[in-house]
Parts: structure tokens; sequence; C-alpha cells
């Protein structure tokens, strides 16, 4: 490519990555999927390897993360926040447990597993026993001050003076994960759909919203709850040489440690926990999307340290979406409780993630022409996330020419008004 075209490409990737950020961090309302985020950023850093003279100091890979949201106060982390870098095929695991032992100059690494759960990141900070702050993690640098929001969530300690004969650090900073529980979640959309309010898309985006209520009443009605994953101690009469242990004194100290934490000597260990949880992950009461894998002596850590945005020691091994093939034996239209007219795919049934789906969300008119979905059509269905399924893409190869191409309604199938489209992708009824 000719180096305006590669500049150009750069440029709007960037733009592109930047939107999503805003809308992700900022807005807790996601353009785009996970997934489909990585692909793109992928090729971004590719692109900057490539041509390091085009990296500039507003690129995605040079900070942390996107500026918190400004209605609630800002607090500076003490220790930054990180994120992690990630593996979505097993090479790329292997790759990294590789990387560790080179540096290291060892033949084995003995690494701790955890769940990563599908939540908002936290940091809670205690003095002397006492919780005196609780901050998101907004860029990793500068977090929302949420605490009287997080005091709402019962399984977080107060004070941790309460527990016999143990010593209390006198400064202590944990992070951890606030979640929705399942049945939470599916109260709290019951609630909303009775309150003539859109339901949440998925368990993160509501406790993310939880948690940014201005209201700490309205908070505390949604029973969200809250793994702690890592624990920072400042006091010289309590050390720990590795993470797993660390863990264990939190959790003897009145903090909500995961139960699925496993101790492996080695990667192929790991591989096997990855492996399990992938698909016992549905008989969960909570979402998590992959593994997170640490190397477990501080000692290596230290020797390994960070780049200017993920720790060399971790990696979060993400699972891919739930798929699978089915037919679209009719399209419906949904009308909403606000009027709008929502395409519906009816399915033969399949069964997806440990349940049978019949239904998948086509989301709009737009969605429909993008994709060129037809009555009939074989399709690839996913569910990550969602409150229903949702179409990936056509598998245009098995058409037999008999598909049917849906004709959108002019008129509201319920009251018959005419629909209007507002000028966007949505097309709603009028009628009060």
């Amino acid at each position: 490519m000719a180096k305006v075209d590669i500049e150009k490409e750069y440029q709007s990737l960037k733009n592109v990555l930047q939107k999503y950020g805003y809308h992700y961090y900022v807005l807790d309302a996601p353009l785009t999927s996970d997934e489909d985020y990585d692909v793109i950023y992928r090729k971004f850093l590719q692109l900057e390897k490539d041509h390091p003279e085009l990296i500039t100091p507003d690129s995605p890979s040079q900070r942390i993360g996107d500026k918190p949201a400004s209605q609630f106060a800002q607090i500076s982390h003490k220790y930054p926040l990180y994120s992690l870098d990630n593996a979505l095929i097993d090479q790329q695991l292997y790759d990294f447990d590789q990387k560790i032992k080179e540096n290291l100059d060892i033949e084995a690494v003995e690494y701790c597993a955890e769940l990563k759960i599908d939540g908002l990141a936290v940091s809670l900070l205690y003095e002397n026993g006492l919780l005196i702050q609780g901050a998101t993690r907004g860029d990793g640098k500068v977090g929302e001050d949420i605490l009287l929001n997080l005091r709402t969530i019962g399984t977080i300690p107060l004070n941790l003076n309460f527990i016999e004969n143990k010593e209390i650090p006198s400064s202590l900073e944990v992070r951890g994960e606030v979640y929705f529980p399942k049945k939470s979640f599916e109260k709290l959309n019951e609630e909303q759909i009775k309150l003539n309010k859109p339901a949440f898309a998925n368990p993160r985006n509501a406790a993310a919203g939880s948690l940014r209520q201005l209201d700490p009443s309205l908070t505390a009605k949604r029973k969200l709850d809250i793994f702690i994953y890592s624990g920072i101690i400042e006091d010289s009469k309590i050390k720990f040489s590795n993470h797993f242990d660390t863990l264990q004194y939190l959790k003897s100290i009145g903090f909500k440690i995961n139960k699925n934490i496993k101790l492996c000597k080695n990667i192929n260990e790991v591989k096997e926990f990855c492996d399990y949880w992938r698909t016992e992950r549905v008989n969960l009461d909570h979402d998590m999307d992959g593994i997170v894998v640490k190397v477990n002596s501080y000692e290596y850590q230290n020797i390994l340290g960070f780049t200017s945005k993920v720790p060399k020691w971790a990696i979060a091994y993400k699972f891919p979406p739930d798929q699978a093939i089915t037919k679209i034996e009719n399209i419906i239209i949904q009308v909403g409780r606000l009027g709008t007219l929502t395409p519906v795919a009816i399915l033969t049934p399949v069964n997806l993630s440990g349940s049978t789906v019949g239904r998948a969300t086509l989301h709009n008119h737009e969605e429909i022409k993008r994709k060129d979905i037809r009555i009939g059509d074989s399709v690839i269905i996913e569910k990550s996330g969602e409150i229903i399924p949702k179409v990936v893409s056509v598998v245009k190869e098995m058409r037999q020419g008999y598909e049917i191409e849906f004709i959108y309604p002019t008129h509201c199938p319920v009251c018959h008004t005419e629909a209007i489209n507002d000028g966007d992708t949505l097309i709603r009824c009028p009628n009060k």
C-alpha cells in the first residue's frame, strides 16, 4: 500500500476505536461486540508495529483506557488498574507461557487461573480496616467516586475489624468485579418492562448503569454482587509471596472471593481449566467470558513488569461466543412498549449455551438489508451476553432458491396505524 493509503487506514481505524471506546467506557452503551472490537484493535496494533512512525500520543495503544464520565467526583488511583492482553486461540496462550519462561529463564511456571467475570471493575480502599474510598476503574489512572453506591452491596465489608484473631493491614486496596447475578438481572428487566422502560441488553451494562445511579437507594434495590480478585497490602507485618495466598488471606478477613480458582503447575493445567469452564459456565449463577491467567509468584511478577498498558505476567483467555447454525422459518414484527417495530426471526429450534433457542433478534430493517436476511435462510446465530441470540450471518451457499425477502410492514401489526421513520434505523408506531 502507498504511504498515504496506510496513513488513511490508520487514521480511520483510530477514529473507530476512539468512538467505540467512548461509547463503551463513558456512555456504557457499546456500539459493537467485544469480539468485533478485538479484531479491529489487533489490526490497528499490527499497523503500528509495521509503521511505528504513525504512532501519536492520542493512539488507543498509548493509554490504559478512556476518560471517565463527569457526573461523579474523580479519584486518582494510587496504583494503576491495568488492562489485560487477550488470548483468543490456544496457541496465543502457549505463546504467552513460552515468553514468560524465556524471560525468567525457567522450565515451568506456576499460574493462578481465575474465572473472568463479566462485570464492572472497581477499587476499594481500606485504612485501618475501614472502607474509606470506592471508585470505578475509569481510564486506569482516574476513576469515579461511587463509594455511596458500593456501600449498598452487601458482600462489600464496611469494616474489617469484626474478624477475630486476624491481623488487619493498616492500608489495603482491593480490586473486584461488580456483577449482576442472573436471577437479579432477570428480575430487573421484568421491572423495567413493567415501568415501560427498555430492558438492559446484558448484565454487564446493567451493573455499570446501576453503579452510576446518582441516588444510591436505586443501586441498593438492584441486588448487585462482587468478587474480589486482587489486593495490595501496605503493612510491613503482613506479607505474602504470591497471588494465590493473598486471595486466601483476603477471603479470611471478610472479602468474597470466587471459589472457582485453580493453582496450576504449568500451562497444560491452565488449558485443562479453560476447557472445563468453556462448557461448564452455563451452570453458573453469573456471566463469565473467559479465564484470567496470572503468574502466581510476586517475585516473578516484579521481574516481568508492565508495558504502558498491560502487565506482562497476566493474560485473559477469552472464550469464543457460542454459535449454532439453524434455519429462519419466519420473520415477525414485535411491537415494543415504546412503539418500536422490531423484527424477530422464528428459528428451527436449536441447542445453544445449554438451552433450546427458537428466536433471534434482527434489530431493525437496516440490519436485515445489510446482511441480506431472508425467510428460509440457513443462518449462524450467536449468544454472547445478549438477552436473546442474534443472527451473525447468512450461509448463502446453502440457499435453495425458495428463500423469501422480508417486506417491512408500513403499518403497525397490532393497531394498524401507519408506521413512521424518524430518520434513523428505527421504525415505530406513533399510536400512544
